[in-house]
This record gives structure tokens, C-alpha cells and sequence, in this order.
């Protein structure tokens, strides 16, 4: 089971060659995305220029395409691994470890949220952000990019 991040959907929805090379050399797997990545390939088609057409090339893929949402465990791990890239990643002076966020940090949580899912449910994640593998220090997370 592979769960994928935006920026692979993008490649997908966009025909790069290279991913749909590896998304059709897996085409015994299951994929799915998590309701994070839907939520943000649909900002992607509300902030674009060509919003109908892209809205229906969007809505074909999600209606391709197997969802996870979140729940309670969900929650539960997100909590886990953010307090774990906190105490990894965060200064240890004192005085700056109070000023430091997960954003300053460089992660984003949706990405937490993502990586959440895809230890919840044993998924292999297919992203190009750099930030998953820095997150693969404090937790298991299993990781391929196709780009």
C-alpha cells in the first residue's frame, strides 16, 4: 500500500513520465492519499488560474483514488511523532527551545498529519519533500520518491 503526498499526485495529475513510469510498475499496489493531500490539491485548483478545468482533472483523480481520513489514532500519532521532531530537532538552550516552533524547526504539519497516516497504517509514503526524510530520524516511516 502506497499512500501518496501532493507533490506526487501533482506529478501524476501533471503526466510526468518519470512517476507515471513507477506509479504503472506498481499497478498490482493499492494507493491512496490522506484527506490532508485531498484538502490541498483542492487549494491547489482554488488558487489557480484555469479553475474549471483543473477542478475536473483534480475530481478525476480523487475519484480515482483511495481515501484515508483521520481519526483518534491518527491524533494520537501525529501528537508522538511532532513532540519527537521537537525534542530531535529543537535547540537545547533553553531560552531558544521556547522560541522554537515545528515551522522554524522546518516542518510543516500537514506533512505531520501525512506521515501520521502513513504510520498508522503501515503505508509506504511516496513524497519528494526533504522533510520526511528528516522525519524518518525519530520514527519508522517508510519512504520512496519516484522523481
Amino acid at each position: 500500500m502506497y499512500l501518496l503526498d501532493t507533490n506526487h499526485c501533482s506529478y501524476i495529475i501533471d503526466n510526468e513520465a518519470q512517476v507515471i513510469a513507477e506509479f504503472r510498475s506498481r499497478s498490482e499496489a493499492s494507493f491512496a492519499i490522506s484527506i490532508i493531500t485531498h484538502g490541498e490539491l483542492l487549494y491547489m485548483v482554488e488558487k489557480s488560474a484555469q479553475k474549471a478545468g483543473n477542478l475536473k482533472t483534480v475530481q478525476f483523480f480523487l475519484n480515482t483514488i483511495g481515501l484515508y481520513l483521520l481519526d483518534e489514532e491518527t491524533a494520537i500519532i501525529y501528537s508522538q511523532l511532532k513532540i519527537a521532531i521537537f525534542n530531535q530537532f529543537a535547540p537545547k538552550d533553553q531560552a531558544k527551545r521556547r522560541k522554537a516552533s515545528i515551522q522554524t524547526l522546518g516542518f510543516d504539519d500537514n506533512d505531520l498529519w501525512i506521515a501520521a497516516t502513513a504510520l498508522q497504517h503501515n503505508l509506504t509514503l511516496v513524497s519528494a519533500d526533504g522533510d520526511f526524510t528528516r522525519m524518518q530520524q525519530v520514527c519508522p516511516l517508510t519512504l520512496e520518491s519516484w522523481k
